[in-house]
This record gives structure tokens, sequence and C-alpha cells, in this order.
């Protein structure tokens, strides 16, 4: 409880609301950011379902195999947030932290390189292992090669975001979205149905479309590492970079926190290939309603980023009470949207999905769907939000136990059982969503508890020690 910190002696009141304004000013700026970037797969679905429900499969299933790969090099590098949080909390140097950052660029061509040859290894076995129609599997064939060139400018964005949000600089992730947003949905319109002279590509153009958009966001980061007061600071191109003994922290830090995330994003990955055993229509209405959920996690996901920067940073410091209680306030805002969001969802389920498809059979569909992700986004928002405090403190391993355990222990087999034995069918699979989330939210939580009472024990040792 607020009353357990031993912070100024001002109300608790006072205390949850200036922090609560300083998270959302800090996480404001970086849903815009999420929204934009997640936005590029909204607008390739929006625009592959007016080109009917193969090429909407098509993408679908593309996409979802390229996130496997995707969500582990994301995953890795979110550990340069907290890392640069803590730097900035401790007052070390900015050219000292944009050496780190520049040799982690390095790592990010070197992994994005890997990451490029392993999905065109991969393409065809994992396809095949999927049994998709003859309609199907050339367009998702096609997508998974063409996104793969965008393997490498996603690593490097990667690196240069989380450095900016680790020192503050949030805006600079919605400029680099905003502009990769339109570039995508400019790209796209003659790369996939013809215009001004192009090859009509169809599902594949979308791809093609998306590794435009990210060379020209990676781009602008660079720039802005240039122009912009706070970033140039860190100098961060005034050197060569090296793979320098720093970079183990990136692993150290960051392979329990790509644990994490892997293990969520693949429960609903593999959910979605689950649904591919129901044919194209079931499909393209999962992946509209997953798509719609994904896009209103991106608000409680940067509202936990935010949190992860604003803990980090009190941590660096020193302010032991001050970080629990950013972490519980980051904790109740995701509670406060979780409630906010599921009853939206629930009220204009048909609304949304209008927005995707005229086809009454995947329309149906696609409700029934987003009525069940009402209900997970009560869990997936507690989750995302504590798992932001805990990543702030650097608590990274036993999270990862909790969320491995809940997803893959608990949430897949579920998801699988409901869906492949039982006469629930696809539903199953949402089901399975849910008690994944559930599991995981609630173990999150009391590992948060316990870390909050182990920094109150921390400062009242310090106190009985202070003369």
């Amino acid at each position: 409880m607020l009353t357990d910190l031993p912070v100024a002696p001002v109300s608790r009141g006072l205390l949850l609301r200036t922090e609560a304004r300083n998270n959302l000013m800090l996480a404001a700026p970086l849903i815009a950011a999420q929204l934009s970037f997640v936005g590029m797969h909204t607008v390739d679905t929006i625009m592959a379902g007016r080109l009917g429900p193969v090429a909407l499969a098509a993408v679908a299933v593309g996409a979802n195999v390229w996130f496997l790969g995707f969500i582990i090099f994301m995953g890795l590098f979110m550990s340069v947030s907290p890392i640069v949080a803590q730097r900035v909390g401790a007052g070390r140097s900015a050219a000292e932290t944009g050496g780190l950052l520049r040799d982690a660029l390095l790592l990010a061509v070197l992994l994005g390189l890997a990451w490029t040859l392993l999905m065109n290894l991969v393409a065809d076995p994992v396809l095949d292992l999927l049994d998709l129609d003859a309609d199907t599997r050339p367009l998702s064939e096609g997508y998974l090669r063409a996104i793969s060139w965008a393997a490498v400018p996603f690593c490097l964005c990667f690196v240069m975001r989380n450095g900016c949000e680790g020192n503050g600089a949030t805006r600079a992730p919605v400029l680099a979205g905003v502009v990769a947003l339109a570039v995508n949905a400019l790209a796209n319109l003659p790369l996939m149905y013809g215009y001004l002279g192009f090859p009509a590509l169809g599902a594949v153009g979308t791809a093609w479309g998306t590794v435009i958009a990210v060379w020209c966001m990676t781009l602008v980061y660079a720039l802005l590492y240039v122009v912009d007061p706070r970033l140039r600071a860190m100098r961060l191109f005034n050197g060569r970079p090296r793979l320098s003994r720093e970079l183990r922290e990136i692993f150290t830090l960051g392979i329990p926190i790509c644990a994490s995330v892997v293990a969520e994003a693949w429960l609903f990955n593999l959910g979605a290939l689950l649904m591919a055993h129901f044919g194209g229509h079931v499909v393209a209405a999962h992946q509209i309603a997953i798509n719609f959920a994904s896009l209103v996690f991106m608000v409680p996901l940067s509202i936990g980023l935010a949190t992860a920067v604003r803990v980090g940073q009190a941590v660096g410091a020193g302010e032991l009470a001050m970080a629990v209680l950013r972490g519980r306030t980051g904790i109740l805002l995701g509670a406060a949207f979780a409630v906010l969001s599921a009853a939206c969802m629930a009220l204009f389920s048909r609304s949304v999905v209008g927005l995707y498809t005229d086809v009454p059979a995947v329309a149906d569909l696609a409700v029934r769907f987003l009525m069940l992700a009402a209900i997970f986004q009560l869990f997936d928002c507690l989750q995302a939000t504590t798992n932001g405090a805990l990543r702030g403190f650097k608590d990274t391993r036993v999270p990862m136990a909790v969320t491995v355990s809940a997803y893959w222990l608990a949430g897949l087999p579920v998801a699988a059982w409901l869906s492949l034995r039982t006469a629930v069918g696809p539903a199953g699979v949402w089901w399975g969503f849910i008690v994944g989330l559930a599991i995981a939210a609630v173990g999150l939580g009391l590992r948060f508890q316990r870390r909050s009472n182990k920094a109150r024990a921390a400062i009242a040792g310090a106190s009985v020690l202070m003369p």
C-alpha cells in the first residue's frame, strides 16, 4: 500500500496524481509511436482485406510466421531502455551511453543479417507444416521472402528507439513511426494494386511496402540522433563500433526479457497458426480480431514502457521508495485502461469489424472473437504494465519464469486442446489466451509485491544505520 512508502509527507492522492501525470506525459508519445508502428500492419491488413479472403489469409499467415522472429530481436533489444534509464538516473555521461548504443548498432546489423537468412531458410518447411490451401501457400511464401529484407533496419530501429526511450526522448519515436506509417500506406498503393505502372503484387506488395517504410524509419532515427540536442549529446556516430564487453549487459538483461515477450507473442502467433486448420474464413476473422486487439494493446504496452523508464531512473538515482511508487502507479493506470478498453471492445465490436471486411461469414466470426478479446484485455493490460515496472528494477529472470509457465504450460495447451479436441472449435484458441494471460497477470503482480517489500526492507535498514 502507498501508506507503507517512506516518501515526503504529502497526501497519497497528490503523490499518485503527480506520478500518474508524469507517467502519462512520458507514455503519450510512446502510445503514438506504438500505434504508428503497429499501424503499418493494420494498414496492410485492411488493404489486403479489400483484395479478398485469400489475400487477407496469406498476409495473416506470412505476418505471423515473420513475427516469430521479429519478437525475438525486439525483446532482446528492449533491454537497452532500462539500461540507459538507470545510467541517466545515476548521472553517467551521455557520450559514454552513446558508446554502448554505437556498439549495439553493430550487433543489430549482425543479428539482422542472421534473421534475414533464417527467414529464407525456414519459409518452405514452416509453410509446409501448416498445410495451407493451394491459393494461400504461394502468397504467404512470397510475403515471407520479401519482408525478410526488413530484418536489418528493424534491428537498427529497436536499438535507436530504446535508446531514445531510456533518455526520455519519447517524441523521436513518434516522428519516426508517423513517417514509416505514411510511407507504408503510400508504397502499398502501387505495389499491391498496380497503380502508377507498377506490377500488381497483391499480398506480397504489402511486404515490400513494409521494407521500404522501415528503411525510411531507420533514416529518420539516424537523423534525429544528429539534430536533436538531447540525442546529439550521445555522439552516436562519432566513433567506430565494436563488439565490446559492455554488450554482455544487453544479453544478460535482454535474454530473459526476450523469453518473456516471446512466450506471450508466440502464444498468440501459434494460436493464429492453429486457426489455419479451420480454413481461410476463420483465419481472416481471427486476423481482424487479433489485429484490432493488438492495436488497442499498444496503450498499456506504452504505459509499461514508460513505467520501466520512470522506475529505472529512480532506481539509478537510489530512490527506491519513489521507484515503488512509480511502479504501482503504472500498474494502476494499466488497470484503469483495461476496464475502459474491454467495455469499448464489447460494445462496438460490430462497428470495428466493419472497418476490415464486409464479407458476412468473416464478419460474424470476427465479432465473436472480438468479444473474447474484450475479456483477455483485462489481464493483458495488467501483465504488460506490471512487467514494465519489474523491468525498471532490472528484475527479469523471475518474470521470465512466470510468463513462460503461464503461456506455454497453461495457455497454449488449453488453446490447442479446446480448439482441436473439443466442440468449442476455433474459439478455444481465444480461451487459451485468456487462461495464459490471467495466470501471468497474477504471477507478475505477486512478484512486484515481493519486490516492493524488499525495497521497503532496504529503506528501513538504511534508516536504522543513519546516525
